[in-house]
């Protein structure tokens, strides 16, 4: 059994066992502790019962700068799920499924159009689970990933940017069918 609360700063000793996974992105500790100080309740983690850490949700609320409001790239107001990883013996459990419930609880709670995610091209199971929570491609980023996670002869990696609409998005306004045909560069995206 799982306890879910908000991630506190001494947690960043005990994330490593999430972090060991390579399709897991590790950052600096000032980017978990930007996290908590900006996003306190959009960064969740789950403990088991001895206390590790077993899963971790970061996400954020925003929107493009006014400055690109008028762009065809520019993102309204949604919620971002920066990374979300459950530890391999904690896999299959449910554990990343209610993370990303809570996510999108605080963006339909906030009046968010979407929330929004980017993933690994070749990241297939991960794809495979956001799919099941009824995410879609919304476009493809290329070379997004300055290194490539089953390739090392590749210099880069593609990504997905995975979008689920929120109760605000009621045309649906905000996500498309053929994502996977509509290319866009690293710099379009803020």
């Amino acid at each position: 059994m799982a306890n879910f609360r908000r991630f506190q700063p001494d947690d960043l000793n005990k994330l490593s066992k999430c972090n060991l996974d390579p399709l897991t992105e590790t950052y600096e500790l000032g980017f978990y502790l930007q996290y908590y100080a900006k996003w306190p309740s959009l960064f969740q983690v789950a403990e088991d019962q001895h206390g590790n850490i077993i899963g971790y949700i970061m996400g954020k609320l925003e929107s493009s700068p006014d400055v690109y409001r008028f762009s065809e790239h520019y993102l309204p107001w949604h919620a971002h799920i920066t990374a979300v990883t459950v530890a391999p013996e904690a896999r299959r459990l449910g554990i990343g499924k209610l993370l990303t419930e809570q996510i999108e609880t605080a963006a339909d709670a906030n009046s968010a159009w979407f929330v929004d995610l980017f993933v690994r091209s070749t990241n297939y199971k991960a794809i495979a689970f956001y799919k099941s929570m009824g995410y879609s491609v919304f476009r493809v980023v290329k070379d997004y990933y300055g290194d490539h996670s089953s390739d090392p002869s590749q210099s880069s990696e593609d990504a997905y940017d995975m979008r689920k609409p929120m109760e605000r998005d009621v045309k649906k306004e905000h996500i498309r069918a053929d994502g996977d045909k509509y290319e866009v560069d690293p710099s379009d995206v803020w």
